[in-house]
């Protein structure tokens, strides 16, 4: 794991840059003989030389690259926000106390961040009260009902997120450099992508990666999307939103699928050749929540046919509970027809005789904009696509009828 200390990382930085430890000592004021020993100590910490010395000057080895890529990312995104609030800062500034930060704008709570760092609580009042008094101005806002990061404050926090992920890449890139496989993929799943895609991809990725650490995350799109933005997840893997949310993020679609109705096998619609509109209105229904492509679509239904949506409904995005509900009962439900499509196979549902063909949605990949996926990550990205292309081929092929 490199060195967090922020000062040698930019003494790295300046070294690449001016090819000289003397102008690099000149640039941030500091003895010749300190320049030396951090990179000296950010060589051994990564394994290897940094820099080819030579006559000409000081170049960057190819591990040295990788180190340097990620660290002028991380520098990218920090230094335009300290700038704005104190250009000391780009100085003075530690990664412990960055830690501190974002620590507390999340938990909006002193005792709650130390806990979370495990610190002495005074230990992180400190660090983020000499932020404060670097920047001769207050970050948080004291209410009663406890500290509320300001408006800088949020921007400065998230700017230390994602540049705490770029060390944390750069990390992973310098192991997988000498052979070895470190850092993570963390996955925001959507129910889709939790039942059908991601099973198949994970099982290929083992078969390469056999140590990487791999997590998947599903919740709400609300907060996934907000969990990849600040660099807590990787990549979102789902239904795609038409338009983007916001301007910050990718997405990449994979194939198309579509709408498909649902009921048990012996349900009183299952035998019906033809089914209108009133018939499914005739029956309670479970969909998933509001907001949602899928959502959207079930409405699009009866908004299209001059009817209102079902009122008799449960919401829920979990196909272990629709599938409970509709063998329990004559409940009907609304699901991907590429997850129906499994459950048809296997007996357990029966897809009603009603057209979805134009209830089209993009399922695909959303991650954030400049994100640099490492090798590792990248082939995840490879494995999901290929076998995105195998679901596909019948995502739309089969009739809804």
């Amino acid at each position: 794991m490199i060195s967090r200390n922020l000062k040698h990382l930019r003494l790295f930085v300046a070294v690449a840059e001016l090819k000289s430890v003397t102008q690099a000592s000149e640039r941030w004021h500091v003895s010749q003989p300190a320049v030396t020993q951090a990179i000296n100590k950010l060589e051994l910490e990564t394994g290897g030389g940094l820099f080819e010395r030579s006559r000409n000057g000081f170049f960057p080895t190819p591990r040295g690259e990788i180190l340097l890529r990620r660290v002028e990312s991380a520098f990218g995104l920090l230094d335009p926000v300290l700038a704005t609030i104190s250009p000391r800062l780009r100085i003075s500034l530690t990664y412990a106390q960055l830690q501190a930060l974002v620590a507390v704008s999340e938990t909006e709570n002193f005792t709650l961040a130390a806990r979370q760092l495990g610190l002495a609580q005074p230990t992180v009042h400190r660090a983020v009260t000499q932020i404060e008094q670097e920047a001769a101005r207050s970050l948080f806002e004291r209410t009663a009902f406890g500290i509320l990061p300001t408006r800088l404050c949020q921007a400065l926090t998230q700017a230390a997120r994602l540049a705490i992920y770029e060390l944390d890449q750069a990390d992973a890139e310098l192991a997988e450099f000498d052979g070895g496989e470190a850092g993570s993929i963390v996955i925001g799943a959507m129910p889709l992508a939790r039942s059908v895609l991601l099973p198949t991809a994970l099982v290929r990725f083992r078969q390469q990666y056999r140590e990487m650490a791999v997590r998947v995350v599903d919740g709400p799109y609300p907060g996934m999307l907000s969990e990849l933005r600040r660099g807590s997840l990787d990549i979102l893997v789902g239904a795609l939103r038409e338009p983007a949310p916001i301007d910050d993020i990718v997405q990449e679609a994979l194939f198309d699928d579509r709408l498909a109705l649902l009921s048990r096998p012996d349900h009183p619609l299952g035998a019906q050749s033809v089914i209108s509109v009133d018939d499914l209105l005739a029956y309670p229904w479970v969909v998933p929540h509001s907001g949602t492509p899928t959502r959207a679509q079930f409405e699009t239904i009866f908004s299209s046919a001059g009817r209102q949506p079902p009122s008799r409904l449960i919401e829920s995005g979990s196909l272990l509970l629709m599938r409970g509900l509709l063998l329990e009962s004559d409940h009907l439900c609304c699901i991907s027809h590429v997850q129906a499509r499994t459950e048809c196979d296997r007996g357990l549902l029966r897809q009603l005789s009603f057209s979805t063909d134009e209830l089209v949605r993009p399922i695909g990949l959303t991650f954030r904009a400049g994100w640099r996926p490492t090798n590792p990550q990248r082939k995840m990205i490879e494995i999901l696509g290929e076998v995105a292309a195998l679901l596909g081929e019948g995502s739309l092929g089969r009739g809804g009828r």
